[in-house]
């Protein structure tokens, strides 16, 4: 696997930031009109995994995932994290 230059990530870091923006502005979209947070949670996951299983197949993702527990005990997924 060949590393990114510096330009490469920042356009990478850049295009994460977009599509962040994107799914905040579908989300809040959703919670005007009504629908439950859990349930969009819910959703926006199944969205994304099925799309990386599309992607990279389903034994990639699935070792993904088994490092998701360690990240969110990391806070990797916490925002607006006050530290102590």
């Amino acid at each position: 696997m060949t590393e990114l230059t510096p330009y490469e990530l920042d356009e990478v870091g850049a295009q994460k930031i977009a599509a962040l923006a994107y799914i905040h502005e579908a989300w809040e979209e959703a919670r005007h009109d009504g629908l439950d947070v859990e349930l969009i949670a819910h959703a926006a996951l199944f969205a994304a995994l099925s799309e990386l299983v599309k992607t990279y197949g389903e034994d990639a993702v699935a070792q993904l995932v088994k490092s998701l527990p360690r990240r969110i005990q990391h806070g990797d997924f916490t925002v607006n994290r006050t530290k102590q």
